[in-house]
């Protein structure tokens, strides 16, 4: 569910694309499409197909429009979106152009998005992604995913200072439920879901609802004491159930 003030960012940003880059289509994917949009608090995941790849000057346009849409709206920083052209989808490792964290780089769309956007994609413009996205296989998925547990989440533990900040403990224990789910049936499932779930993996309960009063309550201020009892907890936690994650779907 979306309100109003994300409604007016999503046809201002629409709006203002059309002109600089090749547009055909424009999807969501992410809290957006899948129902579980907290205004506010969620980003807006979206990726715009192109007809074929931008120049070095719709680049930089590109990027001087994304800017320009954060001076008039602060959601705007909350708003991602890759730009593949539609000869490009082929291949889920290629990286396409992609606006986020209020700068241009460039990053895959993974098999998690691509399922996202088959099981539920959100149509903003153009034809739907089931049409022109090639799907994903249950295989592929689920490679994917042990990969970013294995590479990604596992090393990250070996630097306890990120997990100080809100949104690695959010990010870490939340993609490890969801990524729980999916290995074991290959259902695709929202945070709120997960937040479910983790409790069932045995994630520390203090842990669990300090993110669910973040995300969908009104939390207090945190003193620097919780902080970092919080990471200790998330870490004690998150290594050991990492491995047994991956290790029972190898």
């Amino acid at each position: 569910m979306t309100d109003q003030i994300t409604e007016h960012l999503i046809d201002r940003f629409v709006s203002a694309l059309r002109p600089v880059v090749p547009l055909l289509s424009v999807w969501a994917h992410g809290s957006l499409a899948g129902g579980d949009y907290q205004p506010g608090r969620s980003d807006l995941d979206l990726i715009a197909l192109l007809g074929r790849p931008c120049t070095a000057a719709e680049e930089q346009r590109l990027g001087e429009m994304h800017e320009a849409l954060g001076r008039v709206s602060p959601l705007a920083s909350r708003l991602h979106c890759s730009y593949p052209a539609v000869t490009e989808l082929d291949d889920p490792a290629r990286s396409h152009l992609t606006w986020a964290h209020e700068e241009l780089m460039h990053r895959p769309i993974t098999p998690v998005t691509r399922r996202e956007l088959h099981a539920f994609g959100l149509v903003l413009q153009g034809q739907p992604p089931t049409e022109i996205l090639p799907p994903v296989t249950d295989r592929e998925l689920a490679d994917s995913i042990v990969k970013d547990l294995q590479n990604f989440w596992r090393p990250a533990l070996d630097h306890p200072e990120r997990w100080t900040r809100d949104i690695w403990v959010d990010l870490g224990l939340l993609t490890l439920a969801r990524a729980a789910v999916t290995l074991q049936d290959g259902r695709l499932i929202t945070k709120a879901e997960a937040l479910d779930v983790l409790a069932e993996l045995g994630a520390p309960a203090d842990v669990v609802d300090d993110i669910r009063q973040r995300r969908y309550g009104t939390p207090g201020p945190a003193d620097q004491q919780w902080i970092n009892r919080r990471a200790e907890l998330t870490l004690a936690f998150l290594g050991p159930a990492i491995d047994r994650i991956v290790a029972a779907s190898l």
